[in-house]
């Protein structure tokens, strides 16, 4: 593993760590690639405040110690500056006017929430709503069709305990469109090493299946998470038992 574009700062107030630390670890790591892709700010039309994602009033500290950071390594590792948002369209104007001025080099989707999150339940918790499934999927599909988004991140985020038959069905259109897109996929290593429900298993024998494109993102919270080799075996284990095509890095450039 030579690339990761899924890394977290104390900014999103649920990681630890420096922002060098992160990029040390990195490099110890035998990374060449380090993307930084912290909890987007959202300007939220009520005041809410979330207490797991960067606030807009961090957002100059952010690219201030990372561009500093990527000057300061540039000899011993690419540094990329990113976000992991999710796709609430209503929120995105004033997202893109808040980040215009930065140089900002990629989105990747997380999709956390189906709406506004002061007022949406996560999606990472149990369900056996199938029209919640749907919604999650329908919701994915459009913000990948954007273009908006780099990749989408730990796809199986959504934690459904219903009928296989409607996981089947709605897992296996989101393969089909993002297939369809030639879009990226994430297996989440933090999934695996903190054993998650996610990554599923019944979701990487559908995108094996389909063919789908995935890249490995370690979705660091923590720098030492960037050293754990054993849970990134255990990834690409995961990615050879269900024929995974998997891509080792991609083209910012």
């Amino acid at each position: 593993m030579l690339s990761n574009y899924h890394t977290h700062t104390t900014r999103c107030h649920h990681a630890v760590g420096t922002d060098r630390e992160y990029v040390e670890a990195a490099i110890q790591a035998g990374y060449q690639v380090l993307g930084f892709a912290d909890h987007c700010p959202w300007v939220y039309p009520s005041g809410f405040v979330s207490g797991i994602r960067m606030t807009p009033e961090e957002v100059p500290d952010y690219f201030e110690s990372l561009t500093g950071l990527r000057e300061e390594y540039k000899e011993d590792i690419r540094i990329y500056i990113g976000f992991e948002a999710e796709y609430t369209p209503e929120l995105i104007p004033a997202q893109d006017n808040l980040l215009a001025d930065y140089p900002l080099d990629y989105l990747i989707l997380g999709q956390h929430f189906l709406g506004v999150d002061d007022a949406m339940p996560y999606t990472g918790q149990p369900t056996d709503s199938v029209s919640f499934l749907g919604d999650y999927v329908d919701s994915v599909i459009e913000g990948m069709k954007t273009g908006r988004f780099l990749y989408l991140a730990h796809p199986d985020l959504i934690h459904f305990v219903g009928e296989d038959a409607a996981y089947d069905f709605h897992m296996e259109r989101l393969c089909r469109e993002m297939k369809e897109m030639d879009g990226i996929l994430e297996l989440n290593i933090l999934g695996v090493a903190d054993q998650r429900h996610y990554p599923v298993e019944r979701f990487l024998e559908i995108a094996g299946s389909v063919g789908n494109r995935y890249i490995l993102g370690v979705d660091a919270h923590a720098p030492e998470q960037l050293l754990n080799r054993r849970a990134i075996e255990k990834s690409e284990k995961l990615c050879e038992k269900y024929g995974i095509n998997l891509i080792d890095g991609l083209d910012l450039m």
